[in-house]
Formats: C-alpha cells, structure tokens, sequence
C-alpha cells in the first residue's frame, strides 16, 4: 500500500441535506464581485477527513446557504452555473468532441449516478447519455459491476462530475469508475482500468497529503503517455497535495467567475482569499520532480497547479443529486473544475500518442485567459498569488477555446 497523510478536511457528507440550508434563499452569487471572498457565502465539504492512513477526500463542497430545489417550476431554473454559461464564459465549441470518452474516476458507489445525470441534462437540453444509447458506462475498478458501498458524499462527487463534463463536452461519453474505497492503491486501479477501457481522458477529483511514496505511485498509476489525466489542486488553499503534485497530470486550480460588461463577459480572479483556508490548492511539491516544460524559478520541484477553471462555490455550479440529497444544489471546488477541464481536452482532440498532455497549455499560454487578481493563502511570491503569467492557484490561466489543450 502506498500510504499518506490524512488532508484536515472537515464535515461529514451525511449532512448535505435541503435541512441545512438556510431559512431563505439567497441571490446566486455571479452579482458578487470577481474577488468575491470564499468566507462570503455558507459550505460543507461533501467529504469527510479520511479516518485511516492513504486514503482520499474528494475535493468538493456545497453550498448550505442556498436552499435546495427538489423540484423546479415552469419558469424556474437551477441556480448556479448552467452549460451555457461556462460555454460562454470558456469560449467552447457547443459540438465537439463526439465519440471521446471521458472518464470519471471516484470512490464508493453513486446508486443514482445515471438517473440525475439524465435530469441535469435534460433541464439543460443537452443529448441523452445513457447506458441504452452507448453515451454512459459505469464499471467498478476492477471493470466488472459490483459496485462498491454507496456513500452520500462521494455521491454529490459523482454528479458533480458527470455534470461537469456534460457542461465542457455535451456530444462526450462517460465512463463512470467506481474504486472500492477511497485509498489511494484502489483509486490508482480506477485511474488504470480508465485506461484500460480505452479512455483518453480521465478526471480524478480528489486528494491527500504528500509523502515521499508518491513519486512510486506516479508510475504505477498516472504515467499515460497519451492520456490527458486531470486532477484537482485542493479547497484547502495555499498548500500542495497529491495527486495533483504528480509531474504526469494536469493540475487544475480554481477560479472565481463573474459576468460583467467586458468584451469576454465575464472576469475571473482566484478562489481564496490572503487569510487562507478554503480556496483552491496551491504550492511546490516536497518529493515530485519538475516537469521539464514547467519554468517557474521559485519552486525547483513540481510546481501546482498548470491551468484553472470556476470552483468557487460563490460563483458555483448547478448540480443534480438526489443520492441522500435533495435536488438542485450550488456545488463548487476544484473537484468541479478538474472534470471541466478534462472535458476542455476532449473537445481539443486525441492527445499525441507519446505525449504527456499537461505539456499542451504550456506551449500556448497566450491562449489561455490569464488570471492575475487574488490570492489563495500567505506567501512571499506567485506560489499562492496571482499575477501576469504562471501563478500557482490559476496556474497560466482558464480555458479561451481549446487550442491550448492540443499539441
């Protein structure tokens, strides 16, 4: 077993109900201003601090300040980010990348997985993705169907995640892979069996403290050559976890979104504010190497993360999960821009078949909206501010279109 420590994440997912919400319902934040502090709206962690040495948290939160929306009326809509909105703010192509498959790695079962996807997509009027039509799979780590343990929490991951790539890639499949646990040995398995299954393009929302055994774990698990492997950098704020820390994935950061009257129609700035705590992950690797594209001057190992897209949850996601969950909820963290991203990679194309695709943004970083407002923690340089250029919370920026995700 490759083992770890514990990251200090709080809450546990059983509480993610419509009886924490708030009394009333507040305005969904995209009237906040772009530097809108994470401190300025009400969350939960979807997951709870791992109990044991080597295991996992996924990197997602939920709003508890909004009320939840088990149904919505004629005129209603879901509150948060739709698919137009990140279509729009991410200048994507709405058809593309039909045919890829994109895969979803998480841990312990989503029951409900397939049934809420359909119900987000249908709201959204996005093509059905499902079992019967070839569009959507789920397989356990072992690629079989004996699913793992339900679990509440990693539950809300899933839909997050399924969500998210439907929002980046309508036209994408989507191959759901169960671990049967949250260790890091199974989660590995899942990102294989990925593989496996023939996906060029796999999310992994999740994370855990560093230690000398990842650069072992690099190996055995996430050097593809040829596969665009994201991870999400953290809701903990300034500070590097694993495996986003590994030199063969694509780190993604978070941002927070705003609409506004600019040519783009919307701005950005970092998810965190200078206090620290929750705000996307950041920071330079204690044991992985630096990649030999990565040419900051301040961290001599990996730097994290490469490239960024929204996680606020003040400028969050709309998300379906009814799986101990009560409808419509304002979900964020990086755990939803690691699947956005992933789905950025399967509109840009197949990756070369040697290559390691985290390279791609770094040979096109005038293609990437660069973020240069806020910071996500205390330190003495771009490791956890941002600025013109590479920054460790955005990395070189968001999604403009896709070219910075192809060769």
């Amino acid at each position: 077993m490759i083992r770890r420590g514990a990251p200090a994440f709080l809450s546990a997912a059983a509480l993610i109900t419509a009886g924490l919400a708030a009394s009333h319902s507040a305005a969904f934040a995209t009237t906040a201003t772009a530097s809108s502090p994470a401190s300025t709206v009400s969350t939960h962690r979807l997951c709870s601090q791992p109990s044991k040495p080597g295991y996992m948290a996924c990197q997602a939160v939920v709003r508890t300040d909004l009320k939840a929306q088990k149904t919505l009326g004629r005129h209603d809509a879901p509150k948060g980010f739709g698919p137009a909105d990140l279509q729009a703010a991410y200048n994507l192509p709405k058809d593309g990348g039909k045919g890829a498959t994109v895969a979803i790695v998480d841990a312990n079962d989503d029951p409900n997985a397939e049934k809420d996807l359909a119900a987000y997509r249908s709201q959204y009027g996005l093509p059905e993705c499902s079992t019967s039509n070839g569009c959507f799979k789920k397989i356990d780590q072992d690629g079989g169907s004996k699913y793992p343990t339900p679990d509440a929490g990693w539950a809300g991951e899933i839909s997050l995640d399924v969500d998210m790539v439907s929002a980046a890639c309508p036209q994408c499949h989507i191959l759901l892979v169960e671990a049967k646990s949250a260790n890091m040995d199974d989660l590995g398995a899942a990102v294989n069996q990925a593989v496996k299954q023939g996906a060029k393009y796999v999310s992994n929302s999740y994370g855990g403290g560093e230690e000398a055994a990842d650069t072992q774990a690099d190996d055995k698990y996430f050097k593809h050559p040829g596969v665009a492997i994201t991870v999400s950098s953290g809701d903990s704020g300034y500070g590097t976890e694993y495996p986003a820390a590994s030199q063969y994935v694509t780190a993604v950061g978070g941002t927070s979104l705003k609409k506004d009257g600019s040519t783009r129609g919307y701005s950005e700035s970092v998810w965190g504010t200078s206090a620290g705590g929750e705000g996307a992950g950041s920071g330079c690797s204690q044991f992985d190497a630096k990649p030999s594209w990565q040419k900051d001057t301040s961290c001599t190992k990996r730097s994290v993360a490469d490239v960024a897209a929204v996680a606020d949850p003040a400028t969050g996601l709309a998300v379906y999960d009814t799986y101990q969950a009560s409808g419509w909820n304002v979900y964020g963290g990086t755990s939803a821009s690691s699947p956005f991203i992933a789905g950025v990679y399967a509109l840009a194309g197949a990756p070369g078949a040697n290559d390691v695709p985290a390279s791609y943004p770094y040979a096109h970083p005038d293609k990437l909206n660069d973020v240069t407002d806020g910071s996500n923690g205390s330190c003495s340089d771009y490791l956890c501010k941002a600025g013109k250029g590479y920054d460790g919370p955005t990395g070189l920026g968001t999604p403009n279109g896709v070219a910075a995700f192809t060769k």
